[in-house]
């Protein structure tokens, strides 16, 4: 998580995709001839982050959550506490939760208020000292349970202190009946966390976010981040997927506060609530929370949100857009012609080709036959594959021109199909648009912002 003054997090790399389907308490159900499991309703997590500083107790909607954090408190090297920011807020909460049968939960450190663990884990003395103060302070305000939020240990020897730290709390934690939780970065942490944590806590708050100063909280990074985890051992059920209420002006310095707007403000401005993208601000609309959330019922224990003040209200709710999916048991419409065949015709009047899979995608048939002709296949978590002469349509990352050369589809394959008037964009899971270059040139799909060339009629 994050501590104010905002700091973005250097260190997430961009890896090679794969996707894990776990199987836990699930059913299936078939969406394009894969078998998607789906994660069961009632052992799904939605955890939700109020700060200190920002949002009210009384805005929040309990009943869309299982789990809040109050974030955050500050520890001293030496295992004491310093005094808690608005512990009246932080009752307030916790009164709120319990009310509503939601988990209350004290969120320690922060990006910014973590410094005092070198301190304390470099000592048995300082780690019992904290692991007592903890219990005490949960019995004080009647909490629930624990996240512990430090970025970060290094590797070797503070990381195995960290452990022993995380190995006593837990044992203290759960003699009481409390739950511990651990927030780690999204997909390259360097060894801080030894394996030996997934034993000792309940959740595994995976932060996939921050990942550049625009676009940084893609479908397709939360994937990356949840399988580097799941990689790494993480059972399943602990892992929470965790998710941004607030998006990345790339105008501004990614290092000051300025670059971290809320997705309340970004609406303000004029911003698509449906859209990842608007002038300079990336972020996660309604369709990519769906999403995001269709995918972590299916591989995932949960999903964490930082943080609740940033939402909107009413249909634009992004909780309210987890809340849905969760309702309906992880299924996200993909509002697209699933089944049909379908011909697309760019705005420079000519049809989109395969050419066959031989070479990249191009906009330039007078006249639409075979190749021209593709075939939507749902995908599941609200996207589709498009397949032609038995292949299927990839983005290619946006790194090269699109291609149709795929014998099954994976994450590069996935598309959300984006109704406009007079037609359809596509945008893949890297959040960027195919676009027709204006048959001038192959296709590509690294379009942040989707106008004429990104636009196709459909059996035009």
């Amino acid at each position: 998580m994050k501590r104010k003054p905002f700091l973005a997090w250097a260190g997430m790399s961009v890896l090679a995709l794969f996707v894990f389907s776990c199987r836990k308490d699930i059913s299936s159900y078939t969406a394009g001839g894969k078998t998607m499991p789906r994660a069961a309703t009632s052992s799904f997590k939605v955890v939700g982050y109020l700060p200190s500083w920002s949002g009210s107790v009384g805005s929040i909607p309990f009943s869309d959550l299982t789990h809040i954090n109050y974030a955050f408190l500050v520890p001293n090297s030496d295992g004491s506490l310093q005094t808690i920011d608005n512990g009246s807020k932080l009752s307030s909460m916790v009164s709120a939760a319990h009310a509503a049968g939601v988990k209350a939960l004290i969120s320690v450190g922060g990006g910014g208020g973590g410094g005092g663990f070198a301190g304390i884990v470099a000592s048995s003395t300082n780690r019992t000292n904290f692991v007592n103060n903890m219990i005490a302070f949960c019995n004080q305000y009647g909490l629930d349970g624990v996240d512990i939020d430090w970025e970060y240990p290094s590797p070797g020897t503070q990381a195995s202190n960290f452990l022993t730290m995380m190995t006593q709390l837990s044992s203290a934690l759960h003699n009481s009946g409390r739950v511990l939780s651990v927030a780690v970065i999204g997909d390259n942490d360097d060894d801080y966390i030894q394996s030996g944590m997934f034993s000792v806590v309940d959740m595994v708050m995976i932060m996939a976010y921050d990942d550049n100063n625009y676009l940084h909280s893609t479908y397709e990074l939360g994937a990356q981040c949840l399988a580097y985890w799941l990689g790494r051992g993480c059972p399943a059920s602990e892992a929470i997927l965790g998710v941004p209420f607030y998006g990345h002006d790339s105008s501004q310095d990614p290092n000051s506060d300025a670059a971290e707007v809320e997705y309340n403000t970004i609406l303000g401005d004029g911003a698509n609530p449906q859209l990842d993208a608007y002038s300079t601000f990336g972020y996660n609309g309604i369709l990519t929370m769906k999403s995001k959330t269709g995918y972590a019922m299916a591989n995932a224990g949960g999903i964490g949100i930082w943080e609740l003040s940033g939402d909107a209200t009413g249909t634009n709710s992004l909780l309210g857009a987890i809340h849905t999916v969760v309702q309906a048991g992880g299924t996200v419409p993909t509002n697209a012609p699933v089944g049909s065949t379908v011909t697309l015709k760019g705005n420079n009047g000519l049809y989109v080709t395969s050419n066959d899979a031989d070479s990249p995608m191009a906009c330039n048939r007078p006249v639409a036959q075979a190749w021209e002709e593709f075939t939507v296949v749902d995908a599941g978590y609200g996207k589709v594959a498009l397949q032609a002469m038995g292949h299927y349509v990839s983005s290619e990352d946006g790194q090269n021109p699109i291609t149709c050369n795929r014998a099954v589809y994976s994450t590069w394959e996935e598309f959300d199909w984006i109704s406009q008037s007079g037609g359809v964009t596509l945008r893949g899971t890297n959040d960027l648009y195919i676009s027709s270059e204006n048959g001038a040139k192959s296709m590509t799909c690294n379009r942040p912002i989707a106008q004429g060339w990104e636009t196709f009629g459909i059996n035009h």
